[in-house]
């Protein structure tokens, strides 16, 4: 396969950045409190499950309200970029028919939105760990960029996977919104896998988004870089990455004609 010229890789690269800028835009558009709605939506899921877990089923974990944003934050990022991975090709059919471009661009924006959304979410984060007499740790200067790279590799593999698959398959939306509520509750967001008992926390690990996610709760409330459950992380996101890839590859030269 022929690696890109230096010119067609500025070209990706600015193409990226225009489509992601046309995301947050359309995210934000008559919208007066947009980054407020965004952080309100995990926090309001936390007051839920912090009420329905630690007030009547009196989940016994410390700072329960803390541990819960620290793993809701990530996972809203999860959610949000897999629920939008079926419509990004079929939201953009004017452009498969019209305009001759590396398909698979249009999937980077939407994740990387997403991305944006979360990282401009921990300052809230912090605020929580004050209010809880912590603060943040010297390796999140590390543990952030790099969690954040396997993230959006993790859910760039997943979103060209879907949003391929899903030109074909059109029941594949509604799927999606199952799996994601399935993975949600298989992924311990809600309670520690240490809750999990040890027979079935090996099917915990086997789902793509616990490591990440438990990397990023790890991270934030000790400041703790768990390199064996990072690198899980990367592994899930080397394998939905070459997946995607080759599900792409397959398919992307019918896109124009079934979009």
């Amino acid at each position: 396969m022929r690696l890109p010229t230096a010119r067609e890789r500025e070209y990706l690269k600015d193409l990226v950045v225009v489509l992601t800028q046309k995301e947050i835009q359309l995210r934000y558009k008559n919208s007066w409190l947009g980054y407020v709605w965004s952080v309100a939506n995990p926090l309001m899921f936390a007051i839920l499950y912090f009420v329905a877990f630690k007030t009547f089923m009196r989940i016994d974990i410390p700072r329960y309200s803390l541990f819960l944003i620290a793993g809701l934050f990530p996972w809203q990022w999860f959610a949000n970029s897999i629920s939008a991975a079926p419509n990004i090709f079929l939201g953009n059919a004017t452009l498969l028919k019209k305009v001759r471009f590396p398909r698979n661009a249009l999937v980077s924006p939407t994740v990387l939105n997403d991305g944006i959304h979360f990282l401009c979410s921990i300052p809230v984060l912090v605020l929580f760990l004050f209010v809880y007499g912590s603060r943040p740790a010297w390796s999140w200067l590390i543990g952030i960029p790099l969690l954040a790279v396997g993230q959006f590799l993790l859910l760039y593999g997943f979103a060209l996977t879907i949003a391929s698959l899903n030109l074909f398959f059109r029941d594949l939306e509604r799927l999606t919104t199952l799996v994601v509520t399935f993975l949600f509750f298989l992924t311990p967001v809600v309670y520690s896998e240490s809750m999990v008992p040890a027979q079935y926390r090996a099917i915990v690990y086997l789902n793509p988004a616990a490591p990440i996610i438990l990397s990023w709760r790890n991270l934030f409330l000790v400041g703790d870089l768990n390199w064996p459950l990072i690198a899980a992380g990367f592994a899930h996101a080397g394998v939905i990455l070459a997946v995607g890839a080759a599900v792409y590859r397959k398919l992307c030269w019918k896109f124009a004609e079934v979009v």
